[in-house]
């Protein structure tokens, strides 16, 4: 975080620990940060279980949805896709980058292109569209816009994505477990969460779920080293056990089963398949470049937010809430784009779970090769990275979450009420709307609207106001038909 990151970066394990690293250190900068190297390792792994959901996830999703001709993904090539980009992306942002930020498949961004573009067109020409969108991230970031419009964010506003996105993903963690589920609409009611499945905790899955929170927590008051993976990986082997000997039914996406055949042989099959303009022969030209704004839009801000979100709990920011060297990091996150475009697994972007590498203590992108070196393996070993149950995973994004909000929240100026009300607003969205991006439309737009109203409008960034109106407009394009 940018004025309490000496706080909040832990100091080495051992006093000179990590100069014994030489070239490795010198280039991660891992004792400069005040991390070691067991720290960046442990992140990495914290961070790969706490994302490993999206090799199963992500297909479930692309591969229930045809094209315009009635066509599927395969579901194991759409695994194999999956993880070749994870691990090729996440490599390259710490590579590059120097950042803990693992990057996927974007959950919101293949829904749009499984259930927006696909229908319109094929499959190839859908993921054609996504590379368009990653190219045009690539060119903002070439021209500097896309600096300058993060740098124009209020210090105030970066603050309160980071809490939003700790809301967020306490939620995400709260919903993947069953500890909360939604409502069905033939209930008829307006309240959209219960507790459970049925109004009540019941089922070994929540209780694995519960019992990991309580030791995830009670490892991080204690400050035990390794506390999240501790977790993970205990709350993993309880699971196993637990099923073999009650036979759940049911544990969601992933069963902790151990695999007969832990080795599978992947297929690249969907890598390279893509139609770059064949999609505008399909819907027209201003369809087409609608479709790839929509793309752009979700993963501009989602990235956005997530970027600053996790670099800021990293104390990766200055006094001013920038992260020096972002330009390399917004990048690399554009090139992830169109690289999930060109694999077929849709478009790539950060990961808000990079949160759990941080909480172990991960502040270099060394923890990228660890995270990205096992999305490697997952393609050979897919089987056994599947099998942590997200009941075991997700208690370390509900712990992370309160770090996130307990860090940030004080930083927020809330006698201003032109920045209080937007931030407000920016933190609560993002959790009710599942969405970062939206968290963050809306938050810009009050923002501006009431600068306006209190007669500040000289202290609001032309960025601000030129991205407020993109977002107005999003929001608008479905009344005028645009979409």
């Amino acid at each position: 975080m940018s004025t309490s990151a000496p706080a909040k970066v832990p100091a080495p394990e051992q006093p000179g620990e990590a100069s014994a690293y030489g070239t490795l250190d010198r280039y991660f900068k891992i004792s400069e940060r005040g991390s070691t190297l067991p720290r960046e390792i442990r992140g990495g792994f914290a961070t790969f279980f706490a994302m490993a959901y999206i090799i199963v996830l992500n297909p479930i999703i692309l591969g229930s949805a045809k094209d315009i001709y009635g066509h599927q993904l395969d579901n194991g090539q759409l695994v194999t896709a999956t993880a070749v980009t994870a691990a090729f992306t996440t490599l390259l942002m710490g590579v590059i980058g120097n950042v803990p930020i693992a990057l996927a498949a974007g959950l919101g961004v293949n829904s749009v292109v499984a259930l927006q573009l696909a229908p319109r067109m094929s499959w190839p020409d859908a993921m054609g569209m996504v590379v368009l969108a990653g190219f045009v991230v690539m060119l903002l970031v070439a021209t500097g816009l896309r600096e300058r419009v993060m740098n124009a964010v209020p210090f105030g506003l970066r603050k309160a994505i980071s809490i939003g996105i700790g809301l967020f993903i306490m939620l995400i963690g709260l919903v993947d477990a069953g500890f909360v589920s939604r409502i069905p609409d033939a209930a008829h009611t307006t309240v959209p969460l219960q507790l459970g499945g049925d109004g009540h905790l019941s089922g070994w899955p929540v209780l694995v779920f519960v019992l990991g929170a309580l030791l995830t927590l009670a490892l991080i008051v204690r400050k035990v080293p390794g506390a999240i993976l501790i977790s993970i990986v205990t709350m993993t082997v309880l699971a196993v056990v637990i099923d073999a000997v009650a036979k759940v039914p049911s544990w969601g996406l992933t069963a902790p089963q151990w695999p007969g055949n832990p080795v599978a042989t992947p297929d690249f099959g969907l890598v390279g398949q893509v139609s770059l303009l064949g999609g505008f022969g399909k819907v027209g030209l201003l369809t087409g470049v609608l479709f790839v704004f929509t793309v752009l839009l979700s993963c501009f801000f989602d990235a956005m937010g997530t970027i600053m979100g996790v670099s800021d709990e990293a104390g990766l920011t200055d006094a001013q809430g920038q992260m020096p060297g972002v330009n390399k990091v917004l990048f690399v996150d554009g090139l992830a784009v169109a690289a999930g475009g060109a694999s077929s697994s849709s478009a790539t972007t950060a990961f808000v779970e990079s949160t759990a590498g941080v909480g172990e203590g991960a502040r270099t992108g060394f923890a990228n090769l660890v995270t990205g070196g096992l999305f490697a393996v997952a393609l050979f070993l897919t089987p056994v990275a599947t099998m942590v149950p997200s009941q075991a995973a997700t208690p370390a994004l509900l712990a992370v979450g309160f770090l996130i909000l307990a860090g940030s929240v004080k930083e927020i100026d809330w006698a201003d009420h032109t920045i209080a009300m937007p931030a407000f607003v920016t933190m609560v969205m993002m959790p009710f709307t599942y969405s970062i991006t939206n968290g963050i439309g809306m938050g810009f737009i009050t923002f501006v609207v009431l600068r306006l109203a209190a007669g500040r409008a000289k202290e609001i960034p032309v960025a601000m106001y030129v991205v407020s109106a993109v977002f107005a407009f999003y929001y608008l394009m479905p009344a005028l038909g645009l979409t």
